[in-house]
């Protein structure tokens, strides 16, 4: 099977970490924050129900972030370089479609080659010191259902594939795209089971003959 547009997820996916969980780690919340990470990701709470709650509590500064950004990349996980060598070498249309912080994820996405209008995230606010402002309260990506929007508009494209380890990745499901779920740092059953293809393999290279 062979496919036009390729997307991943980032946390859990292409690195090793969850983004959200590591920044509350450094403010004492880790264990509280994980709880409703994985709540979201199992599909037992909706998105926007934990997206608010986590953020205000853990108000995340610029410093924060820039730690995070070289976290996702010192936590990557085995065969993603090779991964994206690969598609982009095919003349693929690669796109990373994430929950996250997408000023977190940019230094990841310029990393494996992808240029940053194909990074879709949720963009952060700080104040001019440096503090937490807010987040964009409109990205369909802090919402139930929004990689299915943001897929839909992708899919014009061609013939769409979503690779991820969470319930929001089965989303894409829901605007027409094939899923391959990715187990390989998280094994979810909510994704083994729905996914259109499942792999507990730990390196992403498991997936590539999926994807060309």
């Amino acid at each position: 099977m062979s496919f036009d547009v390729i997307c991943f997820d980032c946390d859990s996916t292409l690195s090793k970490i969850e983004g959200i969980d590591e920044l509350a780690r450094r403010v004492g919340l880790g264990e509280e924050m994980s709880t409703l990470t994985n709540a979201a990701m199992e599909g037992i709470l909706p998105l926007e129900a934990v997206y608010d709650r986590r953020l205000s509590l853990i108000r995340p500064d610029q410093s924060s972030i820039d730690w995070l950004a070289d976290l996702y990349i010192t936590e990557i996980v085995e065969g993603v370089k090779d991964v994206f060598v690969a598609l982009l070498a095919e003349g693929k249309t690669v796109h990373i479609i994430s929950g996250g912080l997408r000023q977190a994820i940019l230094p990841l996405a310029h990393y494996l080659g992808l240029p940053e209008n194909h990074v879709h995230a949720v963009d952060i606010y700080f104040n001019q010191d440096g503090s937490y402002l807010n987040y964009d309260l409109n990205s369909p990506l802090a919402k139930t259902g929004g990689k299915a929007v943001v897929v839909g508009a992708l899919k014009a494209q061609g013939s769409l594939v979503m690779i991820g380890d969470g319930k929001t990745d089965l989303e894409a499901k829901q605007a027409g795209a094939y899923v391959l779920g990715f187990g390989g740092v998280v094994d979810r059953a909510i994704v083994r089971e729905s996914a259109d293809f499942y792999t507990t393999e730990p390196s992403l290279l498991s997936v590539l003959e999926r994807l060309l």
